[in-house]
């Protein structure tokens, strides 16, 4: 079994119209979820394209990420996924849905040392991060039996700091454990 990790953004500014926000965060990710070995699925971004236009669209857009670069690779890899937000769940092939927030339901609570101890089994995960004010849609939360506070402390991260925190943060306790071992 190979264990899957992907890293969700989902979209909460403007659903119709383009946004720097939009391609600037995609930019921002690509070069993260390569490095740490994430897939990167995008939900509910206001782009009329197919995922190839997409790459070249945020491409001509950027120099982040070495001028998508690493979009273009992971899209190359079968490692982008770009669709609407699903209504009834998430497509299970990208693995178990965890929550992102500095204020987790308590009762799903998990730390970063027990998801890396799942994934050292393992096990896939879609790490969801929300982009905008707003965080993440409130449903969502109904639909995880995990829900993450990357900091463990309730402090509340911009978008992008948390997309670069969340994979190099779980995957330095992986890879130190791997060490140990």
């Amino acid at each position: 079994m190979i264990c899957l990790l992907t890293l969700g953004i989902v979209n909460t500014y403007d659903r119709i119209k383009v946004l720097d926000a939009h391609y600037r965060a995609i930019a921002r990710a690509a070069p993260i979820c390569y490095a740490y070995g994430f897939s990167l699925a995008l939900f509910d971004f206001p782009f009329s394209m197919n995922a190839d236009e997409l790459v070249d669209y945020v491409a001509e857009k950027t120099t982040i990420g070495e001028s998508g670069k690493y979009l273009k690779i992971l899209h190359q890899k079968g490692h982008l996924f770009v669709s609407e937000l699903p209504k009834k769940g998430f497509q299970p092939q990208l693995g178990s849905l965890v929550i992102t927030s500095s204020m987790p339901e308590q009762k799903f609570s998990v730390t970063p040392e027990s998801l890396a101890d799942e994934i050292m089994k393992n096990k896939s995960f879609l790490v969801l991060v929300g982009l905008g004010h707003k965080g993440l849609p409130k449903e969502l939360f109904s639909l995880s039996r995990y829900h993450l506070d990357i900091t463990s402390q309730g402090i509340s991260l911009e978008t992008c700091t948390a997309i670069g925190c969340i994979p190099a943060y779980i995957m330095g306790i992986v890879h130190s454990r791997r060490k140990q071992k």
